[in-house]
């Protein structure tokens, strides 16, 4: 996390589904740990608070694409 916040919020909807989750799981693992000062704590909760709104997003795109494929109809897909 040695980006700047600017540059991380510009990576963010570049990310993967999968790739957030990840580093979403990486950064509870080393806040739990209880080894990160103040500062980087913050940021890293900053990340996290993010990285969880694009995953709650892709889930609720692709939630919303099943209930149209379910109806029969066929919509392009947008991502979120």
């Amino acid at each position: 996390m040695t980006a700047k916040p600017e540059a991380a919020d510009a990576e963010l909807p570049a990310l993967r589904y999968e790739d957030a989750l990840a580093e979403l799981e990486q950064l509870v693992q080393t806040m739990e740990s209880g080894q990160l000062p103040l500062d980087r704590l913050l940021e890293s909760y900053k990340r996290g608070a993010d990285l969880l709104n694009l995953c709650r997003s892709r889930l609720q795109a692709v939630e919303e694409q099943v209930k149209v494929l379910e109806d029969g109809q066929l919509k392009p897909w947008t991502s979120a």
